[in-house]
């Protein structure tokens, strides 16, 4: 049985990996219509095409667009074409702003000062062998999820420090843009009247991560945008909340300095033990977009195990 109307539709931003792609497949299953709409090379197509058959094989209406979301013309021609698709019936139950494109430089140098050793040279000397072994040693063990050695782990950053341009774009793209993309859907009437607006954010928004200034300052903007459109679009029948997501093995975290690091912060801490899924994330999509889910708005609602509230 289908648990969505028929002529809903879920227009999701960033759609062809990871919290995306996996909201996609939960809500295609209970019967929700989809639009993805990603920007991905043609090398990578073959793999994403397949994702997007399996979105198609549930029998839902299905539309993609493989443009920046970011642009004018983007937008434009996703509007275009959604509307065609949508029909006379058709209506937007769910936005999902999950964009990943963000600029991860550091704000600083990186201090090396050269009057200290550090500990991987300190136990080298200990033990009497180089310090590329166990450098070598910690980065297999980190691969193979030992979490326990995560200090000896040296992320490598870029002498390259983040520009005003960088912050601009990342903040729009990754939070701002949520806003600008519910203002075009609400203009054209395109929304149902109990529609779903949903971003993503992670712990950047409270936690200083080296190279993350950028990203962190886009979660914050994304999250006040959120309440602001729970606020004023409520009379338009919309409800806004964001998603916190635990730390999650995707491409947007691999593309983080340290994030191995983060990983194994991440499975040491949360109860559970492991890491966040996409598809724990698409459940709690799936959940926020049902009619049950009504009153819950200008929210934001982790979804992480614990890890949030755990310590060591």
């Amino acid at each position: 049985m289908n648990m969505f109307n028929k002529d809903h539709w879920a227009l999701i931003l960033g759609g062809s990996s990871g919290f995306g792609l996996a909201s996609a497949k939960k809500l295609s299953q209970q019967g929700m219509n989809i639009c993805i709409v990603h920007r991905d090379r043609r090398g990578a197509m073959e793999q994403i095409n397949k994702d997007f058959d399996d979105i198609k094989n549930t029998g839902v209406q299905f539309s993609s667009f493989n443009v920046d979301a970011l642009s004018e013309s983007g937008m434009d021609q996703v509007l275009a074409g959604l509307t065609e698709a949508l029909g006379e019936q058709g209506k937007i139950r769910v936005l999902l702003h999950s964009i990943a494109f963000g600029n991860l430089k550091l704000i600083a140098p990186q201090e090396k000062p050269d009057n200290k050793i550090n500990v991987v040279e300190k136990l080298a000397a200990k033990l009497g062998i180089d310090a590329s072994k166990i450098n070598e040693a910690v980065a297999d063990l980190m691969v193979d999820d030992v979490a326990e050695v995560f200090p000896l782990e040296t992320p490598e950053y870029s002498d390259m420090l983040i520009e005003d341009e960088d912050m601009a774009r990342t903040i729009y793209s990754m939070g701002t843009s949520m806003l600008t993309w519910t203002q075009k859907l609400s203009q054209q009437k395109l929304f149902a009247d109990d529609a779903r607006v949903l971003g993503l954010t992670s712990e950047g928004n409270t936690v200083a991560w080296r190279g993350y200034a950028a990203v962190s300052a886009a979660k914050v903007a994304l999250e006040s945008v959120s309440r602001s459109i729970a606020v004023e679009f409520a009379p338009q029948g919309i409800r806004s909340n964001i998603i916190q997501a635990g730390v999650t093995d995707t491409k947007a975290l691999q593309a983080i300095p340290g994030s191995a690091r983060m990983k194994s912060v991440a499975r040491m801490k949360n109860p559970f033990k492991r890491l966040t899924t996409p598809e724990d994330v698409a459940d709690v999509v799936f959940l926020l977009s049902r009619d049950e889910a009504q009153w819950i708005n200008g929210a934001l609602i982790r979804a992480d195990g614990g890890e949030q509230i755990a310590s060591f």
